[in-house]
């Protein structure tokens, strides 16, 4: 038995859910959201709640796909109420960030600026060294979050590049530190 997918999801205020046979829509305050029903997967709305059960409990690959589905559906329910947020800080002498348009102009360290258009369902802002990605759309906010880390993560020596707020990068000690140690 999956325990993520026996968990009754209950429908926050102010939200609507459609169920039909392909699709699973989500509406609510801040936007509306859609997710391909999976053929071994049945939803049903029973008080105000979401209730998921599969086919065959006893095959281990739907049981996986049970617990996953109810995960993205109460990813869909927290989005649309509160939405999702992830934070990146830019480290590094001369490296910048500003806003062109809707789109995120970077400075960092190359012969050229890079601009990151934001993803389907995305809003970049940026205030000072930190980076600002919002959404409703839990997937499309961490692969924004991640694309825009990956052209210049940071490094282990000076710390500088792109990192998450949260993030701890481990530093490591230069060759200066290896030639006194001998």
């Amino acid at each position: 038995m999956s325990r993520i997918g026996k968990k009754v999801r209950p429908i926050p205020s102010g939200v609507i859910v459609e169920i039909n046979k392909v699709n699973l829509k989500v509406k609510g305050p801040k936007g509306e959201l859609t997710l391909k029903l999976h053929p071994r997967i049945i939803v049903a709305e029973k008080d105000g709640n979401l209730e998921f059960s599969v086919r065959n409990e006893n095959d281990k690959n739907e049981r996986a796909i049970w617990g996953t589905f109810s995960s993205l559906v109460n990813n869909m329910l927290d989005g649309v109420t509160k939405g999702f947020k992830k934070e990146l800080e830019i480290n590094g002498v001369g490296f910048r960030a500003a806003m062109k348009g809707q789109d995120l102009n970077l400075e960092i360290g190359f012969s050229h600026p890079v601009l990151v258009k934001p993803m389907p369902g995305t809003v970049l802002k940026v205030e000072k060294n930190v980076i600002t990605i919002e959404g409703i759309d839990k997937q499309a906010v961490g692969e924004m979050a991640a694309i825009i880390r990956g052209l210049k993560k940071p490094e282990p020596y000076k710390g500088k590049g792109i990192r998450y707020i949260d993030e701890i990068v481990r530093r490591k000690a230069g060759k200066t530190a290896a030639k006194g140690a001998k």
